[in-house]
């Protein structure tokens, strides 16, 4: 296998460390083998489950089959025009983005266009020395452990054909195109324009020099809200952050808001499938608050109706909404993929993760930041309110849910100990309150007598531990995440 693993969310590795030509190539090679080894048929779209006997698969003629795209991170357009001639050497035909492009554009021209799956080279919210490889399905949504499972092994065995980008464009298995206004289009359709454009408001868009670029500012351009984008031009270092949508990456654009008085902060991360939301006063919302927005907005202003997922360390407050409304709720480990899964199997209203990924029903199993952060203002323009008086209502009815997050570098070697300390003596009380009960099957989480709950899990992209923590105050839940940062620390 080599250095070559996929992880929460495809593979992640450093620029021309790991993340190399060669390496996209074989990584290529062996996507291309996993596609090559499908048999659907094309008659009822390439979701259709209706298998063909032989060995080998059709690949559907004239009929393109992958649509590549790809972020503004350093030589991201080298690697997806690598992966396209791979794909075209093994006779499968591409759409390659002629631009950088929001992943959920990628998943939706898969739908759209009815192809085989997609491809987006992006390391999404990781720092800038690091690139990646994502694969996402026919129902455009994430790979499956299955999938990436299947890639895994068919690394190495097979020799990487390749045709180059000019052969390959004249042989018709290779085209270049602007893939971004099908998504658009959707996005101006699924949200309320007529309520958008009247919301009203002064926002602030940060796009965190990803390929969130300035399509919020466009599709509001016609509207009476003043929409002002920073950051919306390609930088590969992403202006000295991460391109993470969370309270330390983003401390000077709260700045700016609460300076510049603005009504509203909209913030998109890397590949624009994840969203943050900044209050006038600068503060930064949990990705676990802005799920509750939106899920209370198509629940209560939409009257819309499902189930929820969100993963292991989702946020009590989500359980307490569904209880009123009797909605069923869905857990997972960490990962989107996951997600995609139940919500492929299930009538689910809204899924979403603590970092601010989330996907709707209408929609697809997959994140978008771009109509995140649309909905957000509709919320808003729907009850004439100030986001801030809307959180104090939700406040006020469910009670306070505070949830923070801090980020250990942990290399293997203590992940290690520390999964095997923990099976062994596992807390059976935190800051004088007793565990009720642990969950283990992604990390490891402890839930306290009093609802509140500490988490300690791996990244699955970086060399990072995650310890997480949720409680009824500021106080707590900071108490919560300073107790597991001390215990990790001293494995």
């Amino acid at each position: 296998m080599g250095k070559i693993k996929f992880g929460t969310d495809g593979w992640r590795a450093v620029i021309s460390d790991e993340f190399t030509f060669e390496n996209v190539k074989i990584v290529a090679q062996a996507m291309a083998d996993y596609i090559k080894s499908q048999k659907f048929r094309l008659r009822q779209g390439f979701g259709g489950q209706a298998k063909i006997k032989g060995k080998k698969s059709e690949l559907y003629g004239k009929r393109y089959q992958i649509v590549i795209g790809y972020d503004t991170r350093f030589m991201s357009e080298k690697y997806a025009e690598l992966m396209a001639s791979v794909f075209a050497g093994n006779g499968i035909k591409v759409i390659l983005a002629d631009r950088p492009t929001p992943t959920p554009s990628v998943s939706f021209n898969i739908k759209k266009k009815n192809l085989f799956g997609g491809v987006m080279i992006t390391a999404s919210h990781n720092p800038a020395p690091y690139n990646g490889i994502k694969y996402k399905c026919w129902f455009g949504g994430s790979a499956g452990k299955d999938v990436t499972d299947s890639m895994e092994k068919s690394l190495y065995r097979s020799k990487v054909k390749f045709l180059e980008k000019g052969q390959a464009i004249k042989k018709g298995l290779f085209r270049m195109e602007n893939i971004i206004p099908f998504h658009l289009k959707f996005i101006k359709t699924y949200a309320d324009m007529k309520l958008l454009n009247k919301a009203g408001l002064r926002i602030l868009v940060d796009s965190m020099n990803g390929t969130g670029c300035f399509y919020i500012e466009e599709i509001l351009k016609n509207s009476n809200n003043k929409v002002t984008t920073i950051n919306g031009e390609r930088d590969v270092y992403f202006s000295g952050r991460s391109p993470e949508p969370n309270e330390y990456q983003l401390r000077s654009t709260s700045q700016i808001i609460k300076k510049k008085r603005y009504d509203l902060g909209i913030v998109t991360d890397g590949d624009a499938d994840r969203l943050g939301v900044i209050l006038p006063s600068g503060k930064v919302l949990s990705g676990h608050k802005v799920m509750t927005l939106l899920l209370l907005h198509l629940l209560e202003d939409r009257k819309k109706r499902g189930g929820i997922v969100q993963t292991i360390c989702g946020t009590a407050l989500l359980d307490k909404i569904a209880s009123k409304y009797r909605l069923k709720v869905f857990e997972t480990p960490v990962g989107f993929k996951y997600i995609a899964d139940i919500f492929n199997k299930e009538n689910i209203l809204l899924g979403g993760e603590e970092t601010g990924g989330v996907a709707f029903k209408g929609w697809l199993p997959e994140r978008d930041g771009i109509l995140s952060g649309l909905l957000i203002i509709e919320m808003m323009a729907f009850r004439k309110k100030a986001l801030k008086k809307i959180l104090d209502d939700v406040e006020k009815e469910y009670g306070s849910y505070i949830y923070k997050r801090y980020d250990l570098y942990y290399p293997v070697d203590r992940r290690k100990k520390l999964a095997a300390f923990l099976k062994k003596r596992p807390f059976s009380k935190i800051l004088d309150k007793r565990v009720i009960s642990m969950k283990s099957y992604d990390g490891f989480k402890f839930i306290l007598e009093d609802g509140s709950w500490l988490m300690l899990r791996p990244s699955g992209t970086e060399p990072k531990l995650r310890v997480y923590s949720e409680g009824r105050s500021e106080k707590e839940a900071v108490k919560l995440v300073e107790f597991g940062k001390k215990f990790a620390s001293g494995i």
